[in-house]
């Protein structure tokens, strides 16, 4: 009997030994000169890629049916990236996956800790007076016998802010931009002299985008102060047209800040690192102790690179369980940052003084773009991916799958505290192709490929770039976005395409499909949840719950935000099923064939209830980040654009009706008093239709009233329901030119459903469906909704029925107001009449 166990257990042995696969044990304690076995681990991932490498070259049988590295608790400091080259390539049958130990959290960071901080005594040259006792500091740290400089710093895992001058979210507006001289004017700024700050920096915000200029000179005269600029960013940032700095009376100038001087230190969470002293210096926040604190400043840009050839593929390598951090990157303090769109900064770009080219006759610009650093970089490779990993404290982009890559997988993995953009995929365009050029190379094997980016949680990304998105697709082929929560993104959450033509290219067949996109657009306007460019065959945009875009305090056109905007060239798209809680939507300069249907509040509440994270992936929503209390909620409001007529040259109604057609606004919607002219609607895009009443009517005044400061509707009364049709009533005056009452009129109307709760309860009483106050410098618009065939005259005088305090605010409200130029002595509301 025994004879016969030890004959089958010899028969077996082989076939037991191939169901095993390889086992390469890491620890941070470890030894590369181990076996790394489990009780001898190797200290590094490199060193474990390297046996299982030999084990593939040598045919090992431990291999047959794959390798796992397994990872044990602990932080990893990587001094160089780890390479994951085609020759660690596993198979289908055998892959090689690299995979947290159970129940451990392994990290693999491009940090360096540093220590030794002390409490700064007595006082620093330039510190600000209210800054003196609050400082710590310490030695900055030296790699490689160089002084390691860095733009990022975590305390703790929380990232601290670059000194700057303005506390967060204020910020200041520039007072003009000379595009000539390269020069840019700005309120002298209210802390000690910068003259010689050596690495200034200013952070502007103009339309989509923001821009990083080292500052080479300022100076101040009088209460302005004059801004040169570094090249090549000088020239970049004046030559090119789209975007540049906003100069608006309506809306303001572009907002910036200055960053990066020790004279602008002065908050809790704010740092300064000094090159030329190699100090460190950080205002800690409340309960911080620095003498326990981890403090990380960034090594690496990037910490993971797979990359292989086009002939010679990375494949059948997966990540699981694995979290990345402190990733930094250097390029904005070495050559500054300006970016086209969705972070990809410029090379070069100008604006072209004969417009057109081949594929585009109207195209008045040109631009060729890099591409920031990521964290985790794959190239060349085909079945891969990343499991349940965590992306975090990274300094650019999270994880890009660029070139040539084909059926990958992006699964369940977290992506918070991110600079940039979160996910990267697919060429947008290489260095040497001026941007606007379809994209279809002859070797298709480029082309990224069948990616599926599925139940991730990317929360709290573009945190330092503010106009990169939370997924960023370039030309892409079947790719598959789905079921992913997005929140906390400064500008769209998703955005697939590129090129802005009509032509076809590369891409084809992707899916946006039942994702759940909110608290976006937080910084830069011109954005939506989903986003694409370009024709894309076969492409489906579907299922999507999209909500709670916010009020972006800055934003060029307050108005100019969307829930779903298919740009320039978009064609051959299906948009379906898409819930948002409005039709807000651009469709803009669109291609051919692209199909709208049933998107809007009116989807149901299953499809509602089915996007975003399924089940086995919901405990990621432990680490969503809450929304920002600081911020409001835009929702959509009708506009009001009017055109002041010169007059002495009449307006032609039927001209100003052909350009609310094109711009796709009812022409029943148009008002008029005198040679004032009111449109009253929801505008797809105002900007659009402002521009075209200035290019149709050049000796007109067009106005747009952004500033909706007072809003009531019938969810301000207790009882009565919404009529289903409604008339308006439109009225302008003026606000007296005193500053002070103005700033009274305005205040009593943010407070007036708190402490005037009975002028509310008078508009109930009267069936006012809703009333709107808009503002654009001292006019204001006044617009009474009620239902439709009744009357104002009629409805009016049942506001102060038994309701005296009615009749005291309206005496108060007097004080405030006068006629518009042109009304009569004693006038005050000048009435529009609908245009028939």
């Amino acid at each position: 009997m025994n004879r016969l166990l030890a004959i089958l257990l010899l028969t077996l042995l082989p076939s037991l030994l191939f169901a095993q696969q390889a086992e390469i044990w890491v620890a941070p304690d470890g030894s590369d000169m181990n076996a790394g076995s489990k009780e001898k681990p190797v200290a590094s991932l490199q060193m474990a890629l390297r046996k299982v490498r030999e084990l593939r070259r040598l045919a090992d049988p431990s291999i047959a049916t794959g390798a796992h590295i397994y990872l044990k608790n602990g932080l990893y400091a990587l001094n160089e990236p780890v390479f994951i080259r085609p020759e660690d390539s596993g198979t289908p049958a055998a892959p090689t996956v690299i995979e947290a130990a159970p129940t451990e959290k392994p990290i693999l960071s491009g940090g360096i800790s540093i220590s030794g901080w002390q409490k700064v005594k007595g006082t620093i040259p330039g510190l600000p007076k209210e800054a003196v006792g609050n400082v710590w500091m310490a030695d900055a740290p030296n790699v490689g016998g160089r002084l390691l400089e860095f733009r990022q710093l975590w305390v703790n895992g929380t990232k601290a802010t670059r000194a700057k001058d303005t506390p967060y979210p204020l910020m200041n507006r520039i007072l003009s931009w000379n595009k000539q001289e390269q020069i840019c004017w700005i309120p002298a700024p209210k802390v000690g002299d910068l003259s010689k700050a050596v690495g200034l920096e200013m952070l502007i915000h103009q339309w989509w985008a923001i821009a990083n200029l080292r500052i080479k000179r300022i100076e101040v005269q009088g209460d302005s102060a004059k801004l040169w600029f570094h090249q090549p960013e000088s020239r970049i940032q004046s030559e090119h047209p789209w975007p540049s700095p906003w100069l608006s009376k309506e809306t303001g100038n572009s907002a910036f800040y200055l960053t990066n001087a020790i004279q602008l230190l002065n908050q809790p969470g704010e740092w300064f690192l000094d090159t030329k002293a190699k100090k460190i210096y950080y205002i800690p926040r409340p309960n911080e102790n620095l003498a326990t604190a981890q403090v990380i400043a960034p090594n690496l840009e990037t910490l993971v690179r797979m990359t292989g050839t086009v002939d010679h593929l990375v494949a059948n390598v997966m990540f699981k369980g694995i979290s990345f951090q402190h990733s930094g990157w250097l390029r904005p303090s070495q050559q500054g940052h300006v970016p086209h769109q969705a972070g990809l900064y410029m090379l070069d770009a100008y604006k072209l003084k004969i417009p057109g080219t081949p594929d585009k006759k109207s195209l008045e610009n040109q631009a060729w773009v890099g591409r920031p650093a990521a964290a985790v970089d794959v190239s060349f490779a085909n079945h891969t991916g990343f499991e349940n990993c965590r992306f975090e404290h990274l300094a650019a982009t999270g994880l890009d799958y660029h070139k040539g890559v084909h059926d990958n997988v992006i699964r369940g993995n977290l992506f918070t505290d991110i600079g940039g953009t979160g996910i990267q995929a697919g060429v947008f365009a290489d260095e040497a192709t001026e941007i606007h050029l379809p994209y279809n190379p002859t070797d298709e094997r480029e082309v990224c490929s069948n990616l599926t980016i599925s139940n991730n949680l990317i929360t709290n990304v573009t945190n330092e770039d503010w106009g990169c998105v939370a997924i960023g697709a370039g030309y892409v082929r079947g790719i598959t976005i789905e079921h992913n929560e997005i929140n906390e993104v400064g500008y769209s959450g998703i955005s697939m395409g590129w090129g802005w033509t009509k032509t076809i290219n590369a891409m084809r067949n992707n899916k946006v499909v039942a994702n759940k996109i909110h608290h976006f657009a937080k910084h830069m306007y011109d954005a939506a949840a989903i986003y694409t460019l370009s024709a894309q065959p076969g492409s489906i945009i579907a299922e999507n719950y999209i909500d709670s875009v916010y009020k972006a305090p800055y934003a060029h056109l307050p108005a100019h935000w969307f829930y779903l905007y298919t740009d320039e060239g978009s064609s051959y798209f299906t948009i379906k099923d898409n819930w948002t809680p409005s039709e807000k939507f651009l469709q803009n300069a669109n291609g051919p064939n692209n199909v709208w249907s049933h998107n809007g509040p009116q989807v149901a509440d299953s499809i509602k209830a089915k996007a975003g994270l399924q089940t086995p992936y919901q405990y990621l929503l432990n680490n969503k980040v809450r929304p920002d209390a600081r911020w409001g909620i835009n929702k959509e409001n009708p506009v009001i654009v009017e055109l002041v007529a010169d007059a002495k040259q009449p307006i032609d109604i039927q001209r100003i009706k052909e350009v609310m057609i094109r711009s796709k606004v009812n022409p029943e919607a148009l008002y008029q008093w005198e040679n004032h002219y009111v449109i009253f609607d929801r505008v797809q895009d105002v900007f659009v239709l402002s521009e075209r009443l200035k290019g149709a009517f050049p000796t007109a005044k067009v106005k747009t009233y952004y500033d909706l400061f007072y809003e009531f509707n019938r969810n301000n009364c207790a009882t009565g329901p919404v009529a289903g049709e409604w008339d308006h009533t439109i009225l302008t005056a003026n606000l007296v030119a005193d500053p002070k009452l103005q700033n009274e009129y305005l205040a009593y109307h943010a407070t007036q459903f708190e402490k005037w709760p009975e002028v509310a309860k008078g508009f109930c009483n009267a069936n006012f469906q809703q009333l709107l106050l808009f503002r654009n410098g001292r006019q204001l618009m006044l617009v009474i909704s009620v239902p439709k065939g009744e009357s104002l005259d009629k409805l009016n005088p049942k506001t102060t029925e038994n309701n005296p305090r009615v009749d005291e605010w309206n005496t108060r409200m007097k004080t405030y107001q006068e006629g518009i130029p042109g009304t009569n002595p004693g006038e005050v509301w000048s009435d529009f009449q609908r245009v028939r």
